[in-house]
């Protein structure tokens, strides 16, 4: 797979990246030219409360009427060449939906071409990924564009030129092999009896992220049946490979797996590859009903085996590889699943979201209107967290209970529903905002005194070893296993991160919890551990280091760290060198390497300006007690010069993370959420009689 690294880095990647990367001069282009704000802007008098005042609105608009805030979450153009695929397995052929999913595609290939060449890429802007593209192409294919057509030879052209199908990743491999484009020991061997292997086993499920497990659990029946379409699809994409599909059998290895363990793994699926069929059949039929069992249990109604995407697909095709039949409840159930996150656009597209992320846009659109503060924002903020409050998983011990047992479960998930798959991150978040508006309110509510009471046990309770905290799963940090070949995406594993550990050191902070408190004592130690050597924080769930700083140093604010500290300084003094000459940030995912890799230079232009990554840079710098800094006052005045008519941003940019330099994510929100968030803030402070911030986010 390509490597979406910046320039200049020092890290681990191969030839395919290099040769699609675009060049520094054309990124600095970017940057300069990304708004006609000045560099010596300042704010005119009242446009900042103006903006403020339109920001609100334009939010306040979007809220539901049952108080939750949903905005649409995009991925790249994997997802929905995937959602049109399996409807095709199944037979499932519509004409009009597929010619609106056919123009997504087509126009994602044409906005990016000037750096894909004419294929597609992981986040905007991108180089060419060899796995996306191909599923594209061959989605493409299946609803009827033809190989002659111009788009698709440079599409070809583009795939042959960066090494061909052939260096597609294994989940790509995989949905080739099921409609026979590739033979099966194109892919690593990952059999059903690995559900059966006791924990002290080197790889057990409990080893591996919760996404990871969800994921790998039904495809492992997928792909010991090897099920065939069940109508002839009429496609093959022969031209997409330089080496002929049956010869096709090593695959890359990706720049994180590591020696010995990376010779060891492959000899390991070389020997499976050849005695597979020799398994005992009793052993067998037991990991395969184990397999539907933990795919039944964690079904999760009409949002979907684990809340993401390919999981919900891979359950449909573990339960026909059963035998389940269509109309059996957990197939309906399953397919329902899928469709709920279809989005059928305005102009005439459709695409398919990854998971939908309604707790956390409530969670981070309260703490906007929290920053506004008028009483049509309060009583908004109310309601959304009312809603919030009734939707805590305070029943169900989910995966996360394999490590930590005697932990009472507390938490909330990023989806509607996910009650197996709490996520740390946003408990933290929901907790923070309970807090906040209890406070600002005046009075206790007891409702949300004892929703915080249970998160925060919950959220103490998964903090790992050596003081941070993962997202969905503690002490998750087996880093051999991103060496099997079945990982050569490195996404298979949960660690602890620094945006997420400074979300709950901050939420315990606020909460009046401080550095005597052990726990409180361990985070502050793993942050300042983890800031890199230039003052910057790795951004493991947004684009990357303007988040992570932003993350770090809201939390270290919180917990008592003033502004001359070391840590607060450098981390300012980074922020304040990456800020654009045009007054705003920016970074995409080409400052992604692995976590240890070489900290960036900062004389490399990290991206273009955004909105969300300018309102997480000012946050940041106002927590370090920058708040009449000239780059505040600058980073201010970009935002109220793009925002738009309707009150909020433009944003195109993918500035969340799924998995770095793998998957990136487009949260339709952030753009309405964090420049308001920032703009209310620095109107806060600057009326106040203090420029500290009281608050943990």
């Amino acid at each position: 797979m390509p490597s979406a690294v910046a320039p200049g880095r020092k890290v681990e990647q191969d030839d395919t990246a290099l040769s699609t990367m675009p060049d520094l001069a054309s990124l600095a282009q970017r940057a300069l030219s990304s708004s006609s704000v000045p560099a010596t802007a300042e704010l005119a008098e009242g446009a900042l409360e103006a903006a403020v005042t339109q920001a609100t609105a334009h939010l306040l608009s979007h809220q539901r009427t049952d108080g939750p805030w949903v905005f649409e979450l995009e991925a790249d153009a994997t997802i929905p060449a995937e959602f049109v695929m399996l409807k095709r397995f199944f037979g499932k052929v519509e004409p009009e939906r597929e010619a609106r999913i056919g123009r997504y595609l087509r126009r994602l290939q044409s906005l990016e071409a000037p750096n894909c060449q004419g294929g597609w890429p992981l986040f905007h802007t991108g180089p060419i990924d060899i796995s996306c593209s191909v599923k594209a192409y061959f989605a493409l294919r299946l609803i009827g564009d033809q190989p002659h057509e111009p788009h698709m030879v440079r599409a070809r052209e583009a795939i042959l030129a960066a090494g061909g199908a052939e260096k597609s990743n294994v989940f790509t491999r995989a949905t080739l092999a099921l409609f026979g484009q590739v033979p099966w020991h194109a892919v690593p061997v990952m059999p059903p009896e690995i559900c059966l292997l006791p924990r002290w086993f080197p790889f057990h499920l409990a080893k591996i992220s919760y996404w990871a497990r969800t994921v790998l659990v039904p495809l492992t029946v997928v792909m010991a049946r090897r099920p065939q379409p069940l109508a002839p699809i009429g496609v093959i994409i022969t031209e997409l490979f330089r080496t002929p599909p049956h010869e096709v059998q090593d695959w890359p290895a990706g720049a994180h797996a590591a020696e010995p363990w990376k010779t060891l793994f492959a000899w390991l699926d070389k020997g499976l590859q050849r005695i597979t069929h020799l398994f005992p059949r009793t052993a067998r039929r037991r990991a395969e009903m184990w397999a539907e069992r933990f795919v039944t249990e964690r079904l999760n109604g009409e949002d979907g085996l684990g809340g993401i995407y390919p999981a919900m697909a891979n359950a449909i095709w573990m339960y026909h590889c059963l035998g389940v039949p269509a109309d059996d409840p957990r197939l309906v159930t399953a397919w329902e699943s899928v469709e709920k996150l279809v989005v059928d656009r305005t102009d005439g597209e459709t695409y398919v979201q990854p998971c939908l992320s309604p707790v956390w846009d409530t969670a981070l659109a309260s703490h906007a209107l929290l920053e506004a503060g008028d009483p049509r924002s309060e009583a908004a903020v109310r309601q959304g967290l009312d809603w919030l409050v009734e939707r805590q998983i305070t029943e169900v011990k989910g995966d996360w209970a394999w490590a930590r047992p005697n932990v009472p479960p507390g938490g909330w998930a990023f989806q509607y529903r996910n009650d197996h798959y709490p996520d740390v991150d946003d408990t933290a978040v929901v907790v923070l905002a309970l807090d906040r508006a209890r406070k600002h309110a005046g009075h206790e509510d007891a409702a949300a005194e004892r929703s915080a009471t249970l998160a925060t046990e919950w959220v103490v309770g998964m903090q790992s070893k050596g003081g941070g905290w993962g997202a969905f799963d503690a002490d998750n940090s087996y880093h051999y296993l991103n060496s099997i070949p079945f990982a050569d995406h490195g996404a298979l594993l949960d660690p602890p991160t620094a945006d997420v550990s400074g979300r709950c050191l901050a939420m315990l902070a606020q909460l009046g919890h401080g550095q005597d408190n052990p726990v409180v004592k361990q985070a502050v130690e793993y942050l300042l551990d983890e800031q890199e050597a230039d003052g910057s924080w790795y951004g493991r769930w947004g684009i990357n280091y303007v988040y992570g700083t932003w993350s770090a140093l809201t939390a270290l604010n919180a917990a008592g760290l003033k502004a001359d500290h070391p840590a607060m300084a450098k981390g300012a003094a980074y922020l304040k060198r990456v800020q654009n000459p045009d007054g705003g940030w920016g970074e995409d995912g080409f400052t992604y390497p692995r976590k240890g890799g070489t900290a960036p230079d900062t004389d490399v232009v990290m991206g273009g300006s955004t909105a969300s990554q300018t309102a997480w840079a000012l946050l940041a710098l106002m927590a370090a007690g920058q708040a009449d800094d000239p780059a505040v006052e600058r980073g201010a005045a970009w935002l109220v010069a793009r925002q738009g008519a309707d009150g909020g941003w433009p944003e195109e940019d993918y500035t969340g993370t799924g998995f770095p330099r793998v998957f990136y994510l487009r949260y339709h929100g952030y753009a309405r959420i964090f420049p308001l968030w920032a703009l209310a803030r620095l109107r806060n402070l600057r009326q106040s009689n203090t420029r500290e911030v009281a608050f943990g986010l």
